[in-house]
């Protein structure tokens, strides 16, 4: 009888593809994190483990750029905010009971649009280069500033829920999984 990798792990394994793939793929805003953390949420059961895992993973992926000098790893407060907003996406995420495509992908873009809403909203509030001044004209600059990255945002987060996704699901349709997710 042929050993199969559970579904679980193939779920972690996936998670840490994707953060590590963040470093491959670089250029603005087109990143597998938002799927990442959807992928958490929805697929693995123990909601333990689908909050740590894409936090770790990002975490790693946060270390990678810190010492391969393709950007700063860690860089201070919107940091922390951006790594608290995965862990609300993958607690929405769990909210997907039934996954089917107009689910993931209505996901896909409500977390995308939460993302850059609460990011912005605290590069806003928490900027400490003076860019954006403490009132509503600020407020609305940040937000116009933030338009051409939520493009490449939501079309990476629609992509890559995809083929989380969709990969995940010919694994548990094909194989013999054990499921312990």
């Amino acid at each position: 009888m042929k050993k199969y990798i559970s579904l679980f792990w193939i779920a972690a394994i996936m998670i840490f593809l994707a953060a590590l793939l963040r470093l491959v793929i670089y250029p603005a805003n087109f990143s597998p994190v938002i799927a990442m953390a959807l992928f958490a949420g929805a697929v693995i059961k123990d909601k333990k483990y689908a909050l740590a895992l894409p936090l770790f993973a990002m975490f790693i992926s946060d270390i990678g750029f810190q010492i391969s000098g393709i950007d700063i790893g860690f860089w201070g407060w919107g940091q922390l905010i951006g790594y608290g907003i995965l862990a609300i996406i993958v607690l929405g995420g769990s909210a997907i009971k039934k996954i089917s495509i107009f689910r993931v992908l209505g996901f896909a873009i409500g977390s995308s649009l939460l993302f850059y809403l609460i990011s912005n909203a605290s590069v806003w509030l928490f900027d400490s280069y003076g860019m954006y001044a403490r009132n509503w004209a600020g407020f609305k600059q940040c937000m116009i500033a933030g338009i051409p990255f939520i493009k490449n945002t939501m079309a990476a987060t629609v992509l890559f829920c995809a083929v989380l996704f969709g990969s995940y699901y010919l694994y548990s349709r094909t194989a013999v999984a054990k499921v312990i997710a």
